[in-house]
């Protein structure tokens, strides 16, 4: 727009009118003397639903171009969606359809871990055969993440990552991918169920390889290879004591 004016007239009198200009303070995106721009032309609720549906509907595409990898990429998704929640998954059980429900614990490369007030389950992804969310259950995780913030974990993370990360389980669920393998690898001396399609085996976790883990009983040892592998679960101590009485005895009237 012409003006006639000199650009020095004109930046002075541009800069007198924003010093008389009233202004409104924007309550949803300026913070003190700082104001961020909006991420997008639409209100924010919008926007969330938008952010949302362009997510899921890039998921939907890499899975359809790598249909090799599609049930894995829609489990840990869905699964990640349900962290500390409540879920049904179906699985496979020894030819049989078995369901169990549980918290999402933590979610792995190749696994979930589901917990009860019993036990702990590890159940890998080429055994689901589907998962759901069960009806009439709130979906929210722990109201505690939502009000506590620890200053000092912020320091630590910030200062020394990798440190902080391996001492606390939460963490390296957090930020890393664990494969089944190296997860068991911090379960070791810990006695489990392991459930193959044609044998239940009972043992305490003794060693962990690529392939395979090993599992020592009182009176044999036994490798159940990962191929293999219908599900784990943590042995309570009522189960240990049964199984390590029948053990005894067998070996006494053997």
């Amino acid at each position: 727009m012409r003006t006639g004016m000199r650009h020095s007239d004109y930046l002075k009198t541009l800069l007198e009118d924003r010093r008389n200009e009233v202004r409104h303070v924007d309550p949803i995106h300026e913070v003190g003397n700082q104001i961020t721009s909006p991420p997008s032309a639409t209100p924010l609720e919008e926007n969330k639903i938008i952010a949302e549906y362009l997510e899921q509907k890039n998921l939907h595409t890499l899975a359809n171009a790598v249909p090799e990898f599609k049930k894995t990429l829609i489990l840990k998704k869905f699964f990640k969606m349900k962290r500390n929640q409540e879920v049904i998954v179906y699985f496979d059980h020894q030819g049989t359809t078995k369901e169990t429900s549980g918290k999402v614990n933590a979610i792995g490369r190749d696994f979930v871990i589901l917990t009860n007030l019993k036990d702990r389950i590890w159940i890998p992804y080429k055994t689901v055969l589907s998962a759901n969310s069960p009806s009439g259950m709130p979906t929210y995780e722990n109201a505690h993440q939502n009000f506590i913030y620890d200053n000092d974990l912020k320091r630590k993370l910030t200062t020394n990552f990798g440190e902080t990360v391996a001492k606390r389980d939460v963490l390296i669920h957090q930020f890393f991918e664990e494969s089944l393998r190296g997860n068991l690898e911090r379960y070791k001396g810990v006695w489990v169920k392991a459930v193959t399609p044609e044998e239940t085996v009972w043992g305490k976790i003794v060693s962990v390889t690529e392939e395979s883990v090993l599992l020592h009983s009182v009176s044999s040892k036994r490798i159940i290879a990962f191929d293999d592998l219908s599900h784990l679960t943590s042995a309570r101590l009522f189960n240990r004591v049964l199984l390590m009485g029948k053990n005894v005895f067998t070996t006494l009237f053997r």
